[in-house]
């Protein structure tokens, strides 16, 4: 797959996507509009530090995603990502990827240079999206998601966490989830070859079975497609290790060392420079690559 100028290999290494969260809530602490009136100058100075730190891709969020979390207006998100994207294209030269499930923000953002679209709803949010991916021709991140507010748990220091959510079978139910959403994606006229699947960590499953996901994670093999797999810093590294979000950057390592050794081509993640080592040596390992 090529995205703009930059050519992606799967099975040869393993990519990195630099979090770029424009909020105010996110569940990791860094959302940077926190930082005050000059928080597009910090978002897009972050996502240059980013791709000095290895960063292959820069993916702009403006909505929260941590259970509980207020819902954004459209007009709220397309202020919070476009000056942001605007100022990226200005500066780097890796692909970004705009992070919604709304297709009037993935229109607005791929006008104004963004070139992947990351839905964490795989297209069943808005009905719309599927049409805007394939007009514009972009690669598609299909994300794997069960979040109900009514399953979400707050314990302080740890954040939230989903609770009692069932599966027959945990990664048989995901992969005929995502299945739906692959074939909503062709027959709206996307290319197989720009479709990316991810297994949504964190996203409506519990402890147990984020942790039992990642162990069986190459079963999305059978899909044929490339995976991008989340881990950094989530609640399941919290809850496991009793430790708040900026404690967990040993937890996400091992995590994100598992999720290559099983098969992610991509990984998603806040900490840049220490995961782009890990999955250097991971590859190394796994893919023999140096």
């Amino acid at each position: 797959m090529t995205v703009d100028k930059s050519k992606f290999e799967w099975g040869k290494r393993t990519y990195i996507m630099g979090i770029i969260n424009t909020t105010l809530d996110s569940f990791s602490g860094d959302g940077l509009m926190a930082q005050g009136s000059d928080w597009v100058a910090a978002a897009v100075a972050h996502g240059v530090r980013q791709e000095k730190d290895g960063a292959n891709i820069l993916d702009v969020g403006g909505e929260s995603t941590r259970p509980g979390s207020d819902l954004v207006s459209l007009d709220e998100e397309l202020n919070r990502v476009i000056p942001v994207i605007e100022g990226l294209v200005r500066e780097v030269s890796i692909p970004i990827s705009i992070d919604t499930y709304k297709s009037e923000v993935a229109r607005q953002a791929i006008r104004a240079g963004a070139s992947m679209v990351n839905d964490v709803w795989a297209l069943k949010m808005d009905s719309e999206m599927a049409g805007a991916v394939a007009e514009h021709k972009v690669p598609i991140i299909l994300m794997h998601n069960r979040s109900t507010p009514k399953n979400a748990e707050m314990k302080k220091g740890l954040g939230s966490r989903y609770i009692g959510v069932e599966y027959k079978d945990l990664m048989q139910d995901i992969k005929n989830e995502l299945e739906e959403s692959i074939d909503m994606a062709l027959k709206a006229g996307v290319k197989r070859e720009h479709i990316i699947v991810d297994p949504g960590i964190g996203f409506g499953k519990t402890v147990e079975q984020n942790l039992e996901l990642i162990y069986h994670l190459n079963e999305l093999k059978t899909l044929g497609l490339p995976i991008l797999a989340g881990p950094s810093r989530k609640s399941f590294i919290g809850y496991t290790l009793d430790l708040p979000p900026e404690e967990r950057l040993e937890g996400t390592a091992a995590a994100v060392t598992l999720c290559i050794e099983r098969g992610a081509d991509i990984i998603r993640v806040h900490d840049v420079l220490s995961m782009r080592r890990v999955a250097k040596l991971t590859d190394a390992i796994v893919r023999r690559q140096s």
